[in-house]
């Protein structure tokens, strides 16, 4: 199959949907008593929302909703961080537009951007680049965010960077990793999940073999998938397959884009350029170590946290979640977003209280594009 459309025939899909619930039957799933199945990437959670497949699937499967959304995972403190930065008179601050909206305790950058700080939005570290070549009297900061997929194109730009001797240019680095999260949802007693639907996009850099533990240590299988309804369909019955077998693998539905090695090419520049932070804090997860990326001494005039002696270089601050909110829990599996307080009260895509609702990779973006349109969703996880 070569073309989009053809992962989206609905014959291959009822086929696979048969398949399924073929497989669930004979697992003794039910509604009651489901097999829990964590989609680890946002990307996956909205793919399942926007063709219906939470609804389509056999009644005794549930998806959980993971940690993948990078914006998400964001503590309010790096916001706030962000928002110090670029409100110093000498530093344009350069970002992607998810991160524009995302709240900090007190305001976002969209908001401080109003307020007359110079904030822009980029497409890629490269356009942060051009700009201090632009401007060599302003320090321009670009915000590093993301897991594995957005690394190795901040890792090249800061290469370039050194190169060209721009030494107005820095990242202020928020990069972080998806295994070690994964480990800490695993040794929480209280989190039952019997699979993995791995991240498509991150397995192209990194490969397949960094999940190697899941199956390993915790005996969970887990199958790396693409985007479209075919390629999670086939997923799901990927996992059921192994757990009526009694055995668990790292499997790699996407193989049509992800080298079970990774990218050789990218892998070097993120080892060229980042060492692991000893740890990162998550929002709803904590610190977790070895699970963020820092840059390294050799590269130090490009590190914003050094440079201007902030975040992991300063004084670290805590800044609790908005009261009454549940994006902890909801980012890390334990709650559907409907069953958090705010939703669609207090915290809508236009007055949002948390990242969730605001990322285009959120849970709670999700259910409000999809799910609260059809209603059920919100109706059953409320129950």
């Amino acid at each position: 199959m070569k073309f989009a459309s053809e992962f989206r025939d609905p014959k291959a899909a009822r086929a696979l949907l048969a398949a399924i619930a073929r497989q669930a039957e004979a697992l003794g799933a039910t509604r009651a008593k489901p097999i829990h199945i964590m989609e680890i990437c946002g990307g996956h959670t909205h793919s399942i929302f926007r063709y219906g497949l939470d609804k389509l699937v056999h009644e005794g499967i549930e998806f959980i909703h993971g940690p993948g959304c990078p914006v998400c995972v964001l503590p309010r403190a790096r916001v706030d961080e962000c928002i110090e930065l670029a409100e110093r008179p000498e530093v344009i601050f350069t970002t992607f537009g998810d991160a524009m909206r995302v709240p900090g305790s007190k305001q976002s950058l969209m908001q401080a951007k109003a307020a007359g700080a110079d904030i822009r939005m980029v497409y890629s570290p490269l356009d942060a680049l051009e700009l201090a070549r632009r401007h060599p009297d302003r320090e321009v900061v670009f915000f590093g965010l993301g897991f594995e997929t957005t690394t190795p194109s901040t890792a090249l730009a800061i290469q370039q960077a050194a190169r060209e001797g721009l030494t107005n240019f820095s990242v202020f680095c928020n990069h972080i990793t998806v295994p070690e999260p994964i480990k800490a949802l695993l040794d929480d007693p209280h989190m039952v999940l019997d699979g993995f639907i791995g991240p498509g996009h991150v397995s192209m850099v990194i490969g397949i073999r960094p999940y190697d533990f899941i199956a390993r240590d915790y005996h969970k299988p887990i199958v790396v998938a693409g985007f479209e309804p075919t390629d999670l369909l086939q997923s799901i019955l990927m996992i059921l397959a192994q757990i009526e077998a009694g055995r668990a693998a790292v499997e790699n539905q996407y193989a049509r884009v992800v080298p079970e090695d990774g990218n050789k090419a990218s892998l070097a520049a993120i080892a060229d350029v980042y060492e692991k932070r000893p740890s990162f804090e998550w929002r709803g997860l904590g610190e977790i170590d070895a699970s963020g990326l820092r840059i390294r001494p050799e590269y130090r005039a490009f590190d914003a946290e050094e440079k201007f002696g902030i975040g992991y270089a300063g004084v670290r601050r805590h800044v609790p979640e908005v009261e009454g909110t549940a994006c902890g829990e909801v980012m890390t599996g334990r709650m559907k977003p409907p069953q958090c307080p705010q939703f669609g009260k207090g915290c809508t895509p236009e007055m949002p209280l948390g990242a969730l609702m605001v990322s285009s990779e959120g849970a709670c973006a999700a259910y409000w594009q999809y799910g609260g349109a059809r209603g059920e969703p919100a109706g059953e996880a409320a129950e």
